[in-house]
């Protein structure tokens, strides 16, 4: 977290959380989401119109990325100064990078390195990792280098059903929601 940060925390302690106001998708890119496209639907399984903005300013992406982390509740969040802004998830958490062999490096969307623990497969042929630094879903890009991975036995993959990867892997994709109801 940025000393700024930590300082505007210490100042403003009692500063309210934000809900429903950015979100990650599947590809490690954040949105802004107003009013209107929190009014157009969920963020995750929704449409383009509520999803948001795509944000392009990389000075503003890094700064999210350097103060993105969970609660002990498995929520998701930008701590933007003093106010904690939690993170509509349409996947997971992280979005894994993977490089080429021989290394297989994994970088986070928001360039953490991490070392893999183990390797998830579900239903639908997704990937995802479970690292020293969090869970996430193998950016699609990345998928040949992942599979060569697998060949090479680094990583053996252990199957999970979708719907049970938040419980299991301690994360919340909608913290909004799990404010009025179940996630």
């Amino acid at each position: 977290m940025d000393d700024i940060v930590r300082q505007a925390i210490a100042k403003w302690p009692n500063v309210p959380h934000c809900y429903g106001w950015l979100g990650l998708d599947a590809r490690g890119n954040w949105y802004m989401r107003d009013d209107q496209a929190q009014a157009a639907g969920a963020f995750a399984g929704g449409t383009a119109a509520s999803k948001g903005s795509l944000l392009k300013h990389d000075k503003l992406i890094d700064f999210i990325a350097r103060n993105y982390e969970s609660d002990p509740a498995g929520l998701w969040f930008f701590q933007n100064g003093p106010q904690r802004v939690y993170v509509e998830l349409e996947a997971t958490p992280l979005v894994w990078r993977v490089d080429a062999a021989p290394g297989f490096a994994v970088t986070a969307h928001t360039g953490q390195s991490a070392r893999v623990q183990r390797c998830v497969l579900d239903e639908h042929g997704r990937l995802y990792l479970d690292t020293d630094i969090g869970f996430g879903l193998v950016h699609t890009q990345d998928m040949i280098q992942a599979s060569e991975a697998i060949e090479q036995g680094l990583w053996v993959p252990v199957e999970v059903a979708t719907r049970d990867l938040p419980k299991r892997f301690s994360y919340v994709r909608s913290p909004a929601a799990s404010l009025v109801g179940p996630v």
